[in-house]
């Protein structure tokens, strides 16, 4: 397959938009001669046909739509060169909601993708082009809501103008809150009975190590358990250890069961590769 850019600007935050103008990913146009050539000097390579991928947590149909019809269009292109496209991909990155107090709405993806193989088969038989096989990518939209990451409150601080509640975690762990603003629905483990109030949640380095700001109860405190929903894509990884903190753990809970699977990371592991 080949990765192309066929100038689709996703609404999506600019950080997670991977095809456009703006975009590092994908042979621009002007390259798919040059590709096409590269292919036929070396018949050991087999083309099997063109994907974009126009980014993440896009919640609009169209963009899929129109991302679908730009790649017939090329595969019609490279047709003409002598490689004939088996099937085009035409990505993820289907929204799935985990802001609650978001504007958006879960993305349909199987009607989705029901519209896009329309557009596929019309926009290919328009091109005089055999029939295609129609790709996806739904990674996020299969295992976002099947991950959750549990935070002790180490401890709240009430500022002037905000209340701090300090978990032990952060940017480390989950990085994507800083990066490029994602939101997430935190609830209360530990059975709490006042009002809820704004908060920020944060982590415990410094600079910007803010989880967001969200409502949990007023009588929140030291020793809390919180639950973060919906981090089971990206998180893990994506961690690493700013301000050389140690992983957590990951375990698997299925039926009433759980098992490790990935061990908590020890300060002599953050350390094991220091020389001196």
């Amino acid at each position: 397959m080949l990765r192309l850019n066929v100038g689709v600007d996703a609404s999506t935050h600019a950080y997670v938009r991977t095809g456009g103008k703006d975009s590092k990913f994908g042979i621009h146009p002007r390259d798919e001669a040059a590709a096409a050539a590269l292919l036929l000097a070396n018949p050991q390579l087999h083309f099997a046909g063109v994907h974009a991928h126009i980014g993440s947590q896009i919640y609009d149909e169209s963009a899929y739509l129109e991302n679908a019809t730009a790649l017939v269009a090329a595969a019609q292109r490279f047709a003409t060169s002598g490689l004939q496209s088996q099937r085009i991909v035409i990505g993820g990155g289907f929204g799935v909601p985990s802001d609650p107090n978001g504007d958006h709405k879960r993305l349909n993806v199987a009607a989705t993708v029901a519209a896009a193989a329309n557009c596929v088969r019309d926009a290919a038989k328009q091109c005089g082009l055999a029939p295609l096989l129609v790709g996806i990518e739904p990674g996020r939209a299969i295992v976002a809501d099947a991950g959750t990451t549990l935070y002790h409150v180490l401890a709240v601080k009430r500022q002037s103008q905000r209340t701090f509640v300090v978990v032990d975690g952060g940017i480390a762990e989950n990085p994507r809150p800083a990066l490029y603003g994602a939101r997430y629905h935190v609830t209360t483990v530990t059975p709490r009975h006042e009002e809820d109030q704004e908060i920020t949640l944060c982590g415990r380095s410094c600079e910007n190590d803010e989880l967001g700001t969200m409502r949990l109860p007023r009588d929140v405190a030291p020793g809390d358990l919180l639950a973060m929903h919906s981090t089971g894509a990206y998180t893990y990884s994506m961690s690493g250890n700013y301000n050389r903190f140690p992983k957590p753990a990951v375990v698997g809970i299925t039926n009433g069961t759980h098992r490790l699977l990935a061990r908590r990371e020890t300060i002599e592991d953050v350390l094991r590769n220091d020389a001196v």
